[in-house]
């Protein structure tokens, strides 16, 4: 039983030692109208980004919070494409496209596909597609802040007001 409990501590401190550390952990001031949510958030940096990386932030963090901690963006990152202001989801990737490469609000993407990023995508960018109008739209923005990320397309069901037949609209124009 004493060798079963030595091998299990050992695999268990080799997974650890093969786990890449998080780069830095960096402490967000809490606003006065914060709901006293903490915790933390793994977000993926990549792009036009001095220092990419994976960092971990406090809950509430925002873009502009990552790519700081990320050592700033590159002469060449097309901000206008990257909401600041967007608040963060835990397991988030956050790309900064170079200039006339890409947009975060899935108008255009790095591949190419054309399909809209329903993690990433604004309001106006949402109401581009069949059946959604500005409140079904805030309904997709609102779950996403309230629930995190979709994991898959087929997610959107759970927004009020998507049912399959509005789904069966979007799916070919849609990604995660």
């Amino acid at each position: 039983m004493l060798g079963l409990v030595v091998l299990s501590g050992a695999v268990g401190l080799g997974i650890m030692r093969g786990q890449a550390q998080p780069m830095q952990s960096v402490p967000i001031e809490a606003s006065g109208d914060e709901t006293g949510v903490s915790g933390e958030l793994y977000v993926h940096v990549l792009g036009q980004v001095e220092q990419p990386g994976l960092y971990v932030l406090d809950t509430g963090a925002r873009v502009v919070d990552a790519l700081a901690v990320a050592g700033g963006t590159l002469d060449d990152a097309d901000l206008k494409t990257v909401n600041l202001a967007r608040p963060l989801s835990d397991g988030e990737q956050l790309i900064v496209p170079a200039i006339g490469a890409a947009s975060e609000d899935g108008s255009s993407t790095a591949a190419g596909d054309g399909l809209v990023d329903i993690n990433n995508a604004d309001q106006q960018a949402l109401e581009t597609l069949p059946g959604i109008g500005p409140a079904l739209a805030q309904r997709i923005i609102s779950w996403r802040e309230e629930n995190g990320r979709f994991r898959a397309v087929d997610d959107l069901l759970a927004v009020p007001g998507i049912g399959d037949s509005v789904l069966g609209g979007l799916k070919d124009l849609v990604r995660v």
